[in-house]
């Protein structure tokens, strides 16, 4: 029971700050399912992989939910979305390859300064100066594919990455963050199915999963996150943010902490 509080909480922190932020959720879900599934005596080699494979699953949950109320303000960049799309499908599969191929330890060892530079990106509150426009189709191809193959291999919805890009482009922030929940539906959808496939044989994982998705799991936080993040993405459009990134910056710190010590 207490585990399942813990991620109905989980859900709701990552459901509020992926609609407010543009982020798909999966640098908070990611960690805590480590620390859950630690706890549950899941063997060691798979966890990593479950927590990233059930993280993408939930995001693609997270990410309609946000688009709905993004659309209703008409801030999503549809052409630069379908422009990308290629790029992230393709993108997000090489990196569940890639995590599949890894121990679920060094998955973990590098997941941790990628958690620690998102941290220190957010506290710092800096975007890039907007130097240039988007590039034309076979760049954001490009873009996609990198951006996809880092979300879908942490297990995150690319908006620590896309939003960034996108503002860099000359793009508003807040059509920089409903762009980029957006563009998190087809990391995740890709990234979901690469997991499970990939895991499909493996008889280390725990009953009621598929592949490497924890259904029960995937479950609580997603019943959570649709409740968050529309009101995380209805805020993006009313308030100043700056403050709810350092904040956020703090928990992704501690986060950072217990997963290294855990």
């Amino acid at each position: 029971m207490g585990d399942v509080l813990l991620l109905l909480v989980t859900g709701s922190v990552a459901g509020l700050f992926a609609g407010l932020l543009g982020i798909g959720g999966g640098v908070v879900i990611v960690p805590v399912l480590v620390l859950v599934f630690e706890y549950q005596g899941l063997d060691p080699s798979i966890i990593m992989h479950s927590a990233i494979g059930t993280s993408l699953a939930t995001i693609v949950f997270t990410s309609i939910s946000s688009i709905r109320v993004h659309q209703v303000h008409k801030a999503i960049i549809w052409d630069v979305f379908w422009k990308m799309t290629p790029g992230i499908i393709l993108g997000a599969w090489i990196g569940t390859l890639v995590a599949d191929a890894l121990p679920s330890d060094i998955l973990k060892l590098i997941f941790a300064p990628f958690l620690l530079l998102v941290a220190i990106q957010f506290a710092l509150n800096k975007q890039p100066k907007p130097q240039r426009s988007l590039p034309e189709k076979k760049g954001l191809i490009g873009v996609g594919i990198i951006v996809g193959s880092i979300s879908s291999l942490f297990g995150i919805g690319g908006g620590a990455l896309n939003v960034p890009f996108l503002a860099w482009c000359n793009v508003s922030i807040r059509k920089a963050v409903a762009t980029s929940a957006a563009i998190g539906l087809p990391i995740a959808v890709t990234g979901t199915l690469g997991f499970i496939i990939s895991g499909w044989k493996s008889e280390l994982m725990s009953d009621w999963s598929i592949g490497y998705i924890n259904l029960i799991a995937a479950l609580s936080i997603i019943s959570a996150t649709a409740i968050a993040a529309p009101y995380g993405a209805k805020l993006a459009h009313r308030i100043p943010v700056v403050l709810i990134k350092r904040i956020f910056a703090g928990l992704l710190v501690l986060v950072v902490i217990k997963l290294i010590t855990s």
